[in-house]
């Protein structure tokens, strides 16, 4: 079995140079081969354990097994102890794992770390995801080797020849008893779906599934080459990168795959995995962007999915209520005035007379605006004139005329005095308070970059 694995090692180019690899060992029969293959080939550096205690005495009877075997093997031992909280088991104890994996692959002992993952995981895992309903992003399964530095050096081996192979060499393993309850479906998996499915219908099965893996992986690395190209063509990220905003005319003149990759995408930039993310998510935002109405509100997992006029939204839920809608602060005049909440900075300018342009639709009169200026959200009501316009318009209106997304009104910034508004974003100031060329003092109102002039 030792030249395969060095083939697997080799085709897959899992180990970086000068390898110090740590072992995930648990003490089970996989891992325990893995340790002992490759401490035979002098690349373990490190045998890791984490014990999550889930099975009281047998889990610490887990740790003593591999601390003894690595001091058989003369190796140091990294022993995590990781009680999972409350909530999905198997996600949590893998996080707690990988998280482990991370702190000691940020460290200068170990620069890759192999788990004991098989052809059997691989099929197992690509027939669960299947029955997920997952697309070949799932499919693809567990990677022989990471970006992150993981390496899976038996997945190309089936365990029972591993089993096989440990027993005529007299060696021990553990056996984790939690392995057979059958409430976990994978488990169930395991024990029972796979094998009938493998006696009755292909006895290659796993090798059919794993075959499957490898050729969604393939798909899934021409993919990444196609989305990283799309990405930036069109999803636009807001300002704290907690959101993300794609419009739809052009995402609708995408195919139906490139759709549903940039989608999912967009879901694991804001929410940094997929997990419970499946197809109907992905067609009912599909459905959202393609509607008529022009508007409409979708929720999926962690995500609130908003469409508006000619934009989607894709942000965490609850993300609106993050801070009040409502604000209003005096504006310094001269100066800049900021709303660190809301990334907004407004810049008031004195000018002399004769410093009028465009038909003063960016200045005030300075002599018309004698009261307190305020800086304040759009609210429902406000109305005014703004200059170049025959009538008085509510601000409602003037979004819907400009298709304005509602997301953006709450923080609309407005300008008033007193009761009248004098200024809002996009659409100008007010005819009653505009400059004009015989104006003496001109109030220049300008947006500009919220860290502008900020030390």
């Amino acid at each position: 079995m030792l030249p395969r694995i060095i083939t697997t090692l080799q085709r897959h180019q899992m180990l970086p140079a000068e390898p110090r690899v740590g072992i995930a060992v648990s003490g089970g029969a996989d891992s325990v081969f893995l340790l002992r293959t490759l401490h035979h080939l002098n690349l373990a550096t490190a045998v890791i354990h984490i014990n999550h205690h889930l099975r009281g005495p047998e889990s610490d009877a887990d740790e003593t097994f591999v601390r003894n075997l690595a001091g058989e093997l003369n190796l140091p031992v990294l022993i995590h102890h990781g009680p999972p909280p409350e909530g999905n088991l198997e996600q949590e104890a893998r996080r707690i794992r990988y998280d482990f994996f991370a702190t000691i692959l940020a460290g200068p002992n170990c620069n890759a770390i192999a788990t004991g993952h098989t052809l059997d995981d691989q099929a197992e895992t690509v027939l669960y995801r299947l029955l997920r309903g997952s697309g070949t992003a799932g499919l693809s399964g567990i990677r022989p080797v990471t970006a992150t530095g993981i390496i899976r050096p038996l997945i190309e081996h089936r365990r029972e020849e591993i089993r096989a192979w440990l027993r005529e060499n007299n060696i021990p393993w553990r056996e984790d008893q939690s392995n057979t309850d059958p409430a976990f479906i994978r488990n169930r998996i395991r024990l029972h779906h796979l094998p009938e499915l493998t006696a009755s219908l292909n006895p290659a099965l796993p090798e059919l599934l794993a075959s499957t893996a490898q050729w969604a992986r393939d798909e899934e690395d021409h993919w990444i080459t196609q989305l990283d190209r799309l990405e930036p063509l069109h999803l636009t990220f807001g300002p704290t990168g907690e959101s993300v905003f794609l419009q739809t005319a052009p995402f609708l003149a995408l195919n139906a795959a490139q759709q549903r990759r940039l989608l999912r995408r967009a879901i694991e930039r804001i929410r940094g995995d997929l997990r419970s993310i499946d197809f109907r998510h992905i067609e009912g935002i599909r459905a959202l962007t393609s509607s008529s109405e022009g508007s409409g509100r979708l929720q999926i997992p962690d995500l609130d999915i908003y469409r508006s006029f000619d934009w989607l939204r894709l942000a965490p839920q609850g993300f609106d209520g993050r801070i009040d809608r409502d604000f209003d602060r005096p504006l310094t005049v001269p100066g800049i005035t900021r709303d660190a909440e809301r990334r907004l900075a407004i810049e008031l300018k004195l000018l002399s007379a004769g410093s009028v342009y465009n038909d003063g639709m960016e200045g005030l009169d300075k002599e018309l605006c004698s009261g307190s200026l305020v800086l304040r959200n759009w609210r429902p009501g406000d109305q005014y004139q703004p200059c170049g316009r025959t009538s008085v318009s509510k601000i409602k209106t003037l979004f819907q005329e400009s298709r304005i997304p509602l997301w953006e009104r709450r923080s609309w910034p407005v300008i008033a005095q007193g009761h009248s508004i004098l200024w809002t974003r996009k659409f100008g100031v007010a005819s009653e308070f505009a400059a004009r060329p015989e104006s003496r003092e001109v109030l220049r109102i300008r947006e500009v970059p919220f860290e502008q002039g900020v030390n």
